[in-house]
């Protein structure tokens, strides 16, 4: 009881467990989303990586995803060759890292696909 009271300095610390408390609602009140107007920068952060990604041609799809440490792209296998999806994963990193904030890294992965079906009867 007096862990929850004190976790705030709004009474004394009696016990081991209010410091542990104290650390674990910091923790919980620095994850993204915890605040409201953390949310709306995490929320942001998440749709400009998804539009540095569709800055360039040939990109049809563009997920940014685990808090923003990873972004897919994917390409349209039409417009976009093996040797360009190579050069685009490296300029999409390029335009995150000049014109964008982030913390830690952001790995890009561009998938580019062909599919081949056919139905048998």
């Amino acid at each position: 009881m007096y862990a929850i009271g004190a976790h705030h300095d709004e009474i004394e610390m009696k016990s081991l467990y209010a410091p542990i408390v104290q650390v674990c609602d910091a923790i919980s009140g620095a994850r993204p989303g915890a605040r409201r107007q953390v949310l709306d920068s995490y929320v942001q952060r998440l749709k400009d990586l998804e539009e540095a990604a569709f800055s360039f041609t040939g990109v049809q799809k563009a997920f940014a995803i685990q808090a923003g440490r990873e972004l897919r792209v994917i390409v349209e296998s039409s417009k976009v060759t093996d040797e360009q999806a190579v050069d685009l994963s490296y300029n999409i990193t390029q335009k995150i890292q000049t014109e964008m904030t982030y913390p830690g890294q952001v790995k890009v992965t561009v998938i580019r696909e062909t599919r081949a079906v056919n139905v048998a009867k």
